[in-house]
């Protein structure tokens, strides 16, 4: 699936923008659903070709979960570390679903990524 210019330029310029705003961000991946990376911002030594392959597992295994369980469709996974919270969710770019992926240290407040991821989710949903 070929992703236009203008729709991974806002995807980039979302993922550059929480890498600046979110204290104690260190990755923001927007990958598809099957693990390819198609806008990030990282700090260190961050792979974002990896980030967007683990993101895509992890949010299968979500989705499984919510599916077994009759929780309704998966919406995002969080996984809580000593150092830090990788948050994962389900976002829409011209009517596909992608995967943004969020890692930051022990600094940043989890509610403050779901708030950000969540504007992000709307402001791609209209392109």
């Amino acid at each position: 699936m070929t992703i236009p210019d203008y729709v991974k330029n806002a995807a980039q310029q979302e993922c550059d923008n929480f890498l600046a705003e979110q204290t104690g961000a260190l990755a923001a991946v927007i990958s598809s659903a099957d693990g390819f990376d198609v806008a990030s911002a990282v700090t260190r030594s961050l792979d974002p070709a990896r980030i967007a392959a683990m993101a895509s597992s992890i949010a299968a295994i979500g989705s499984v979960v919510s599916q077994e369980t009759q929780l309704g469709i998966s919406k995002s996974v969080t996984v809580n570390t000593e150092d830090g919270v990788v948050y994962i969710a389900y976002i829409e770019l011209q009517g596909v679903t992608y995967i943004l992926n969020i890692i930051a240290n022990s600094s940043a407040i989890l509610a403050q990524i779901i708030y950000n991821c969540s504007e992000i989710r709307k402001r791609l949903k209209v392109l």
